[in-house]
């Protein structure tokens, strides 16, 4: 939608009704009452701030005006929409000042020959436009102090004349400006909204930028890289390559590679690619061989599973169990099982009576604890502003739940009142880490699957553990698994890594999500239940959450650099790929590189150690046979060394049939078709 007035660019607020009240000299205590329209824009990449006179050719002796003094006016004319009964006390009232609203007549002063061009062709005195990158602060009016207006402070200390929202409104403008910028009450004036400020609560808020462009996305990537790479990079443009490098005009002309810098700024200690930088080992170009072709099996069977279980109940042959699920998953009726020990919340050697016992004690400890926040009463927690603040961000999260589910559909649906009870019980369970948005899309996969509050919180809880260290404020879990991607990739590719750089994107911010929440959202929700279980076997090596994203990157090299995508069409595209990403496909790819890099034999000690393997120095052979033993004592045993298990090629081609599952009613519910 294109703005009218001949103020082009989309329009995202728009309000007409809005005046300056401006004094002409005709008395002390007169206002002029110049109406006008109200319109924030997007425009060339940026956006606008717009305000202009209804009509530019008012002429100023003939506007309106109020006293004062008094509740008249000169000369106004009400529409029959506004005419309405007030009362005597109505009249006495400070808001009776302005009660023309919406309604002054204006008297047009014709044209001559001579002047009309000049009207065209120029602004009113009074027409302004700014840019939110220029915004410093917002004042607003006195609650109850009359009709609501707003005064706009630029950088340069430029004060623009207050605006009067005589139709209200005045909280809709607020609102359609938050989704560009972040505004906070001034500490020193309540009334006075600071742009840009920065929130004591930043690294726990995660806001919904799907549809933000660029201008608000990286506003909030320089604040809280957490926040913004929570959601999407849906409307990249320019602007965000120009707000990277900031208002200062010294900046301006620094070369690509100095772009890292502002990324160190965002998330301190950052250092990607930094060679000289102490402790970094120069990755130079290795030959890695051939990369062996991967084939995937059917998901283990409730048969298979059974089968591996004795007497008593212990799971036996654990590390060919752990193989299986690896290459091939788990069907879904065996997940509420088999989920309990993949994340270490019942113990692979434990007995059927054990896990009764133990299930019973956490049972009573996981009440305890919600008893302990069930308790709380409103007063209390009036005076206890992290609980409240966990609260307050839990509502927010749970009610952004992903609703294609059908175990989360309808709002006041148990599943999420659950996540809610769940997500509460863990602050009372870590109440130092708390509550962090983001949490949830970890745990909705997991109430789903166990079906109950209980389990489900303690498989939350395990999965925490791992997954702890991307969640805190120093966000050094995060520094760490940028920088070992960073150095994965560039051994598998450095050329495409020298590309990245050279488009500024060789920090690969855009996998920020992906590490976050490990791929909840750029999977579909039934395959990130598949990816999840064959990451929680922890094979093949140390962080194959990495390999991962280098396999989704290498799908899209061609494509990136093919069409010599800049640092805009980069985090676009990466962005689009949500949901549209083959896990089977990159199972497989992941897989073939974890295999190419254990038969390397000149593997850096950098990528041993983010691998886990051993120091392939000490593994370098000296004939064919020696090769193979060597191998297997210098690197973890391959997950796919067994011959006799089914398998599915990566074109998707099965070599047995599937096996039919019976399942009970209540996984027949949720189990999808």
């Amino acid at each position: 939608m294109a703005a009218a007035g001949g103020v082009s660019g989309k329009i995202i607020f728009e309000q007409e009704g809005v005046y300056i009240h401006s004094s002409c000299g005709k008395t002390s205590d007169q206002d002029s009452l110049i109406s006008g329209i109200l319109r924030v824009l997007e425009k060339d990449a940026e956006v606008i701030v717009d305000w202009r006179p209804l009509d530019d050719a008012v002429d100023s002796s003939s506007i309106l005006y109020a006293r004062k003094d008094s509740s008249s006016v000169v000369e106004w004319t009400q529409a029959p929409k506004e005419r309405a009964h007030r009362g005597a006390e109505h009249l006495n009232s400070y808001e009776a000042e302005w009660d023309m609203v919406n309604t002054v007549s204006f008297k047009k002063k014709p044209h001559t020959n001579g002047d009309a061009s000049s009207h065209r062709n120029g602004k009113s005195k009074w027409s302004f436009q700014f840019s939110l990158t220029d915004l410093k602060s917002i004042k607003q009016n006195k609650e109850g102090m009359g009709w609501s207006y707003l005064v706009f402070c630029l950088k340069d200390d430029v004060v623009l004349p207050a605006l009067h929202f005589h139709q209200g409104e005045s909280k809709l403008l607020i609102e359609s400006l938050e989704k560009y910028v972040m505004l906070c009450d001034s500490p020193q004036d309540k009334r006075i909204l600071l742009v840009n400020c920065q929130n004591k609560s930043l690294s726990q808020s995660f806001e919904n930028l799907l549809d933000e462009p660029a201008y608000g996305l990286i506003q909030k990537i320089k604040k809280d890289p957490y926040t913004a790479t929570m959601v999407g990079f849906s409307k990249v443009t320019n602007y965000i390559f120009d707000s990277l490098r900031g208002s200062d005009p010294s900046t301006h002309q620094r070369p690509p590679s100095e772009m890292a810098d502002f990324l160190s700024d965002a998330i301190p200690g950052l250092k990607i690619n930094q060679q000289e930088e102490p402790g970094f080992e120069v990755i130079t170009r290795i030959d890695l061989g051939e990369r062996p072709v991967v084939q995937r099996r059917e998901p283990v069977s409730l048969e298979e599973w059974t089968k591996n279980i004795d007497s008593e109940g212990r799971i036996l042959n654990v590390d060919n169990m752990k193989q299986m699920i690896f290459r091939g998953g788990l069907s879904h009726a065996l997940r509420k099982q088999a989920w309990k020990f993949l994340l270490g919340y019942f113990p692979w050697d434990s007995t059927k009576e054990e896990r009764a016992q133990l299930q019973k004690q956490k049972t009573d400890e996981y009440f305890r604890m919600k008893l302990q926040w069930k308790s709380v009463s409103e007063e209390q927690e009036k005076r206890n502003s992290r609980l409240r603040d966990y609260r307050s961000l839990i509502e927010k999260d749970v009610n952004r739940t992903d609703r294609t589910n059908k175990f989360y559909e309808g709002q006041d649906n148990p599943g999420l009142i659950l996540l809610h009870d769940i997500l509460m019980t863990y602050c009372m369970y870590d109440f130092d880490l708390g509550y962090v948005q983001g949490m949830s899309d970890l745990l909705s996969p997991l109430l789903y699957v166990m079906e109950n509050e209980v389990d489900a919180f303690w498989c939350f809880a395990a999965y925490m553990d791992q997954m702890h260290h991307n969640f805190e404020e120093q966000m050094q879990g995060m520094k760490t698994q940028l920088i070992q991607l960073s150095t994965l990739l560039r051994l598998l590719d450095s050329g495409f890594c020298s590309y990245l750089e050279s488009q500024d994107s060789g920090y690969l911010y855009f996998c920020f999500r992906w590490l976050l929440i490990r791929f909840k959202r750029e999977f579909s929700f039934l395959d990130i239940l598949r990816l999840w279980e064959v990451m929680w076997t922890e094979l093949p090596c140390k962080n194959f959450h990495l390999l991962l994203c280098c396999a989704i990157l290498e799908s899209e090299k061609q494509q990136i650099m093919e069409k010599h995508y800049g640092f805009n069409e980069i985090l676009k595209h990466i962005n689009e790929l949500s949901m549209k990403i083959d896990v089977e496909d990159t199972l497989c790819k992941a897989e073939a590189i974890s295999l190419q890099m254990v038969k390397c034999k000149e593997l850096p000690q950098a990528v041993c150690e983010i691998l886990g393997l051993q120091d392939s120095d000490t593994a370098t052979p000296d004939s064919d046979v020696g090769e193979d033993e060597n191998a297997s004592l210098s690197r973890p045993a391959s997950a796919f060394q067994s011959n006799t298990l089914p398998t599915l090629a990566a074109c998707g081609a099965r070599d047995d049939r599937p096996t039919h599952i019976p399942a009970s009613p209540n996984v027949n519910r949720l189990t999808p078709s």
